[in-house]
C-alpha cells in the first residue's frame, strides 16, 4: 500500500495503473488511524515519516485484517448489474474451476 505521486490517477475509472499495489489515496489519514494507539506517533511525527528521506518499519501492537476483494461485476441497490473489463485475467480461472466442481459434483 502506497500513495502515488500521480494523485491525477484517482480520478480516473480505471485503476491498475500499477502491478500488485495498492494506492492509497489518504495516506496520512490511514497512517493516523492505523497508529491512533501509539500515543508517541502524532500526526506531525507521521506526517514527518511520511514525507521523510528514509523507510520507517512501525511495529503494531495488534495486527490490523485487510481484506482485498478483486471483482469484475457488481450489483446496485436498484438490481442493475455492471461488468468490469477483467485485467488479470482471473475470470477465466474462476469459470474453469466452478465447472469442474460443478462436474465432479454431479459425478457422485
Amino acid at each position: 500500500m502506497h500513495d502515488t505521486p500521480s494523485t491525477e490517477l484517482f480520478s480516473k475509472a480505471r485503476r491498475d495503473f500499477s502491478h500488485g499495489c495498492i494506492r492509497v489515496q489518504e495516506p496520512e489519514e490511514l497512517a493516523v488511524w492505523v497508529l491512533k494507539n501509539k500515543a508517541d506517533w502524532t500526526r506531525e511525527r507521521i506526517r514527518n515519516a511520511l514525507y521523510g528521506a528514509n523507510t520507517i518499519q512501525v511495529n503494531l501492537d495488534t495486527p490490523i485484517p485487510v481484506l482485498v476483494v478483486y471483482g469484475t461485476a457488481i450489483a446496485t441497490e436498484p438490481g442493475e448489474a455492471h461488468f468490469f473489463a477483467d485485467i488479470y485475467g482471473y475470470d477465466a480461472l474462476l469459470e474453469e474451476l466452478l465447472a469442474n466442481a460443478y462436474h465432479l459434483s454431479n459425478q457422485k
